[in-house]
């Protein structure tokens, strides 16, 4: 029974390639997951399988755990990769957010055009999720807990298992005569998902025998009324969402059509939801703020800012305002925090001067000092007000690298240059401050 429900779950939802990557853990659900795929590929070999071990490093069994996934695979006539991730705990993120978090971005670089992603989630799994969103006062979004097929990186994502008792499960790996691992933190009930589990759901299974199905189809519901949402919303964030990502809403927009919105815009950007006092604050006092503020909302690594009447959601980096590298002519350079690549490059048209030989060439990211005179400009201005001129958003003064010849300002990169950096007109070689945007 479980085999043709798997089998099933694969037909009705393809992988274009017929390329299928599980996400293989060694714990009960993902080893009996294993031994149905390596079933399924002998008795249509014309699909393709791969197996991802995740290793965290959160637990001393990890190494073992590896070897052991690959062992089984191998032994089923599967490859197995073993990735290794770091957990970045901070802003907020629990341990296991981040575990998760880390997981999904290893799995997605196995994840090519059109390959399908197996992760083996079951019904108990889904009343876990679902009382989870519930007790963060999710919304439907949240209360559609996990559905069985969704897009994920360059294909998709399939939970073949999800209406399936953990039981049933366990029923066919023990009949099966499967081995698999047990991760002790999953007995550790600091985690709330782990006192849902031992806790929580065994005494709702007692007390109302069909609560998987209720709540199966309590998120499918949840689901539906979602899409539906964003079906319905897709024409006003077309018209809403901007060229270069940003998002402004019409100045008559309601708070509650103003903030479906900005759900949706973030939704697009696969980023994790703000928490709905964190929504409301991006729509009071961000949206709603005055015209002269600068105003802005963070949460997990992210940040929402407004400029000029129109939202960005940026990440959040620390501070580079003390970052310089000294360079050299004809020579790139890595700017820090994925911003790009810079190089002074030699050209024989109009452009910069050559460097003194005792001037020190460097690139920063602050600026400190005296009022300056841009090309094209009739006087000097103060280097902030130059800024608002130039209509460089507030976020991006300090993350656009700048030129310097000793501590004299020569250029912002693709905002200005200094009026008397100008090479002279006689000038047989000039340079030119380049940025690769990463």
């Amino acid at each position: 029974m479980l085999y043709s429900h798997f089998c099933h779950q694969i037909f009705a939802n393809p992988p274009q390639t017929k390329q299928l990557v599980l996400a293989l853990s060694g714990g009960l659900d993902s080893r009996v997951m294993l031994d149905l795929l390596a079933r399924f590929i002998r008795e249509y070999p014309d699909y393709h399988a791969h197996a991802v071990y995740v290793h965290h490093g959160l637990s001393t069994n990890a190494d073992t755990w590896a070897q052991q996934c690959v062992t089984w695979a191998m032994a089923s006539g599967i490859d197995c990769d073993i990735e290794q991730v770091q957990c970045e705990l901070g802003g907020g993120a629990s341990v296991e957010q981040a575990a998760r978090d880390a997981r999904y971005q290893a799995l997605s670089r196995h994840i090519h055009d059109g390959d399908t992603l197996l992760t083996a989630q079951h019904a108990d799994d889904q009343i876990e999720t679902f009382l989870l969103a519930l007790k963060r006062g999710s919304g439907p979004a949240g209360l559609a807990a996990m559905p069985v097929l969704t897009s994920f990186a360059a294909g998709q994502h399939l939970r073949p298992l999800l209406t399936i008792r953990r039981a049933d499960i366990e029923a066919y790996g023990t009949q099966h005569q499967l081995q698999w691992v047990e991760d002790e933190s999953n007995l550790d009930q600091r985690y709330d998902r782990n006192f849902i589990r031992h806790q929580i759901t065994p005494l709702l299974n007692e007390r109302w025998p069909g609560i998987r199905k209720a709540v199966s189809r309590s998120a499918y519901l949840c689901g539906e009324q979602e899409a539906l949402l964003e079906e319905l919303l897709s024409h006003q964030l077309q018209q809403a969402r901007q060229a270069d990502g940003s998002l402004h809403l019409a100045e008559n927009s309601s708070a509650r059509l103003g903030m479906a919105l900005i759900r949706q815009w973030l939704k697009q950007q696969a980023v994790i939801m703000p928490s709905l006092a964190q929504l409301e604050q991006i729509w009071f006092n961000v949206v709603q703020a005055k015209v002269d503020a600068n105003p802005q909302v963070c949460w997990q690594q992210y940040q929402v800012r407004r400029y000029q009447q129109q939202l960005y959601l940026l990440q959040q980096w620390p501070d580079i305002s003390d970052w310089q590298q000294e360079v050299t002519i004809d020579h790139w350079y890595q700017l820090p925090q994925a911003l790009g690549m810079v190089c002074l490059e030699q050209q024989a048209q109009v452009g910069l001067r050559l460097p003194y030989a005792d001037e020190v060439v460097s690139v920063r990211f602050a600026y400190v000092g005296p009022e300056i005179k841009p090309q094209g400009r009739s006087g000097k201005r103060k280097f902030k007000k130059l800024l608002q001129e130039y209509q460089v958003p507030s976020w991006l003064r300090r993350r656009t690298p700048m030129l310097f010849y000793g501590e004299q300002l020569v250029a912002m990169a693709g905002v200005f240059i200094v009026d008397e950096f100008i090479a002279p007109a006689t000038a047989t070689t000039t340079v030119q401050f380049s940025w690769q945007r990463s």
